[in-house]
C-alpha cells in the first residue's frame, strides 16, 4: 500500500536528486584553474595594497621639534594645495539674505553667495539668542545624504522638525544650543547644488559623479572645490557684524568631515575643528573600500597619508570621533591614525588640544564630547 508520505517522497525525490546533481554557481574564468595559479596575482585589492607599501610618502611627518614641524607644515600645505588643483582668485561674494526666520533659541537666515564667478553657494546662518554677539562662528558641512537641510532641522518635506534624527542629528542646531553661531553650507553636488538628472532621482541622490569626475578632468578635485567654498564661507562670515571671525571653527561628518579636515589643514582662520566619521587612513578606507569619487586626490600617497593631512591642523584645537561599528571608516585604522596625529600635537607641545571620542554606534554623528570641546575653545 502506498501511503501519502511515500507518495510525497516519490514526487520530490527526482527533484531532490536533480538539485544534488546541479553544478556549483559559476565563479569565473579562473575557478577551474585554482590549483594552477596564485590567486593573489589576480586580486585587485591585494595588488593595490602592495603598491601602497611602495608609495614613498615623501612628506610624511618626521619632525622632532616644533621648528621642524612648522617647516614640514609649510611644505605639505603647499604640496596639498597643488595636488588638489589650487585655488582661484577671490571675486565679489554678491551675497544675499533670502529669508530670515525666528525660532525659540535662534534666528535663521537663508543666505547665498558666490564662491567663484557664476557658482552659487547656499546655506543657513543660525545665530543664537542666548547671549549678545558677536558670536563664535562654525562653518558646518553635512555628509552624504539630503544635504544642508538635514543638519538644520528641515525634513524631507521641507518642514521644520522638532526631533533630531540619525545620522547627522541636526548638528547645526546643536551648535547654537552650545552658544555658537553656525553657517551651514550646502556642499557642491548635494541638495540644491546638483544637476537636473540627479534631482529627478530623489533628495538623497548626489551629483558627485559626474561633477567630481569633471574636476579630475580639469586637473582639479572636488575636495579642492569644497574647501574653497568653506574659505569663502569664512569671507562671508567676516562681513556679518553678529559674528566674530577671530573665533571661527569648522565641523562635519563623513564627507563633511573630509571637507573639515582639509579646510582646517589649509585655512589658518579656522581656530578649532571637529572631524566626525572620517578620521582614518587612506589605506584602510578609500583605498580598500568602496567610497564616493569625491574623496580622491591624484598622487596624494606619493607625499602623505591622511594623518599627515590632519596633522596640519596642529597646534589648533582638534576633536575627532568615530563609531565602533562604522563599516566604511574602520575603527582600528581610526585609532592608529589618531595616535599619529596626537604625536604631531605632542611635538608641538600641546597634546591636550587633540582629543577623541569612540562612540558605540555605526557611521553616525555623536557630538557628546566634540561639541562641548568646540564650545570650550571658541566661546572663550
Amino acid at each position: 500500500m502506498i501511503t501519502r508520505r511515500k507518495f510525497a517522497l516519490a514526487a520530490v525525490s527526482p527533484a531532490l536528486s536533480l538539485k544534488a546533481q546541479e553544478p556549483p554557481p559559476y565563479q569565473g574564468s579562473l575557478a577551474k584553474f585554482e590549483n594552477q595559479v596564485d590567486a593573489q596575482e589576480f586580486d585587485s585589492l591585494a595588488w593595490t595594497r602592495k603598491r601602497y607599501e611602495e608609495m614613498p610618502r615623501r612628506l610624511r611627518f618626521q619632525a622632532k621639534d616644533r621648528k621642524a614641524a612648522e617647516a614640514w607644515q609649510k611644505k605639505l600645505r603647499a604640496k596639498l594645495t597643488e595636488l588638489m588643483g589650487g585655488f582661484p582668485p577671490r571675486v565679489s561674494l554678491n551675497a544675499k539674505i533670502l529669508e530670515t526666520r525666528d525660532f525659540p533659541g535662534y534666528k535663521r537666515d537663508t543666505v547665498i553667495f558666490e564662491s567663484r564667478p557664476g557658482l552659487g553657494v547656499f546655506g543657513y546662518l543660525l545665530i543664537p539668542k542666548s547671549k549678545p554677539g558677536p558670536h563664535p562662528i562654525v562653518v558646518s558641512v553635512p555628509g552624504h545624504g539630503r544635504g544642508v537641510d538635514d543638519i538644520a532641522g528641515i525634513d524631507d518635506k521641507g518642514r521644520d522638525r522638532t526631533e533630531k534624527v540619525t545620522y547627522q542629528y541636526d548638528y547645526a542646531i546643536q551648535l547654537v544650543e552650545h552658544g555658537m553661531a553656525s553657517l551651514a553650507i550646502e556642499p557642491l553636488g548635494f541638495g540644491c547644488r546638483r544637476d537636473p538628472e540627479s534631482r529627478k532621482k530623489g533628495l538623497s541622490t548626489s551629483s558627485c559623479q559626474p561633477s567630481a569626475g569633471a574636476a579630475l578632468l580639469f586637473g582639479e578635485t572636488m575636495i579642492g572645490w569644497r574647501v574653497w567654498d568653506v574659505m569663502r564661507a569664512l569671507d562671508y562670515a567676516a562681513t556679518r557684524r553678529e559674528l566674530d571671525i577671530n573665533r571661527a571653527g569648522c565641523m562635519g561628518i563623513s564627507g563633511g568631515g573630509m571637507v573639515t579636515a582639509f579646510a582646517s589643514a589649509l585655512e589658518p582662520r579656522i581656530r578649532a575643528a571637529f572631524v566626525s566619521g572620517y578620521m582614518n587612513t587612506f589605506r584602510d578606507s578609500i583605498l580598500s573600500l568602496s567610497h564616493c569619487i569625491d574623496n580622491y586626490i591624484p598622487g596624494v600617497l606619493q607625499w602623505c597619508e591622511e594623518p599627515d593631512v590632519v596633522g596640519l591642523i596642529a597646534p589648533r584645537p582638534l576633536w575627532c570621533e568615530s563609531g565602533e561599528k562604522d563599516p566604511i571608516f574602520p575603527l582600528p585604522a581610526f585609532e592608529g591614525s589618531f595616535a599619529a596625529v596626537k604625536h604631531v600635537y605632542e611635538v608641538f607641545g600641546v597634546p591636550d588640544l587633540c582629543g577623541r571620542e569612540i562612540h558605540s554606534g555605526p557611521h553616525v554623528f555623536s557630538g557628546k564630547q566634540g561639541l562641548p570641546f568646540l564650545a570650550r575653545h571658541l566661546n572663550a
